[in-house]
């Protein structure tokens, strides 16, 4: 290959191999950073090319290659997200001039093919494994000094989740749903079945997730906690996508439609029905955050303390002296939706729903981790 040409095409296997293997196009983002660990190869394959040049120029080729990747990554990112990320363009620069140096001592330091063979292999092997281990860290939430307490409502399945009759889960254990469990990890939660005889703490938050039908004393009691100066997120779904474990009508199945139209009647709130036709999961960006809804409902009327978001799927109300978060889909919280490729790696994942729910039940703004996802626009 023309000497002048490998770092272009060095530079374009790595976007590649970024775009591919890094997960960008089947995730929908454009994190530069997901090229971290696939970086050794291309460097490696620049090394190998260059073996018979000298140091200077290996190491100014291997420079222009990491210039040229950033510039490419940038202006994609940017045209693509909206944002550069240039906290990850950091991270790429300084792990790309470390990658390329390890490639550079293998293939010229080690003596004879085989150990050369046997040292790359390591090499690709260890900063694979190294990179994905370095970004799940980074992408995952750093623990906050006081965890939210949490009091949940649901007429979901997300306790003893699975098949089978009581016998059945008995004997598996207790198999809690992803999304319950997720809740768990960041902080106590109380799963009620009323309010009537049991007031929410003072600082915690109340989880309302497409409740079976509540008594007018619970609708009260919501009413109240939230208009005493409470924070409260409410999932009302206009048509649930959630499995059903059992026959049509069993009541034991979650509510079709949402119950709590007397309650949002009262706030002013009118949730319209599902889209005729919507089959598939729809992607929504809020302040940055991309949730991942199915057949979600739209808010039609709201009062002039709400703002609506993602066009009315969601609304930010005031009310009273609280403050709800208005959803109309509960499939929000179905696993598929948003968990990510490989479990517990959290730069792998393909929404940010349970960072996002996070952060309303905890009253903060968004995301505490050092980096974010850079989503390609749904728009």
């Amino acid at each position: 290959m023309i000497a002048g040409l490998r770092p272009a095409a060095t530079a374009a296997l790595a976007l590649t191999l970024a775009w591919g293997i890094g997960g960008q196009a089947l995730l929908g983002r454009i994190d530069p950073a997901l090229a971290l660990p696939t970086l050794a190869l291309p460097l490696l394959l620049l090394a190998a090319w260059q073996r018979g040049e000298a140091r200077k120029a290996r190491l100014g080729a291997a420079g222009m290659v990491l210039l040229l990747l950033l510039v490419a990554q940038a202006t994609l990112a940017l045209w693509l997200s909206g944002r550069t990320g240039w906290g990850q363009l950091v991270l790429i620069a300084a792990a790309g001039a470390v990658a390329a140096l390890i490639a550079d001592v293998i293939v010229q330091g080690c003596r004879g093919p085989m150990l050369r063979w046997a040292a790359a292999a390591v090499y690709l092997l260890v900063w694979f494994a190294a990179g994905h281990l370095a970004l799940s860290a980074l992408y995952t939430e750093r623990a906050g000094a006081r965890p939210p307490s949490v009091v949940m409502l649901t007429g979901l399945p997300l306790r003893w989740a699975g098949q089978g009759g009581m016998a059945a889960m008995v004997a598996r254990g207790a198999a809690e749903d992803p999304a319950l469990a997720r809740i768990e990890a960041s902080g106590p939660v109380d799963l009620v079945d009323s309010l009537t005889d049991r007031a929410v703490p003072a600082g915690a938050t109340l989880l309302v997730a497409h409740p079976r039908a509540l008594p007018a004393p619970d609708l009260v009691a919501i009413d109240a906690f939230v208009r005493g100066g409470g924070r409260a997120v409410i999932l009302a779904d206009a048509l649930s996508g959630w499995p059903v474990r059992y026959p049509l009508g069993d009541p034991r199945n979650p509510p079709v439609t949402s119950l709590l139209t007397p309650m949002l009647d009262h706030w002013g709130v009118t949730l319209g029905p599902a889209p005729v036709g919507e089959r598939t999961a729809q992607a929504v960006d809020v302040d940055g955050a991309r949730l991942r809804l199915f057949s979600a409902g739209r808010f039609e009327v709201l009062p002039a303390g709400c703002s609506a978001l993602a066009d009315r799927r969601i609304a930010h109300c005031t009310i009273g002296a609280g403050e709800a978060w208005l959803v109309g889909d509960a499939d929000l919280l179905f696993a598929p939706l948003w968990r990510p490729l490989v479990p517990g790696a959290e730069h792998l994942r393909r929404a940010d729903t349970m960072v996002w729910l996070g952060a309303r039940l905890r009253g903060e703004p968004g995301d505490s981790a050092v980096l974010q996802p850079l989503w390609i626009s749904s728009t």
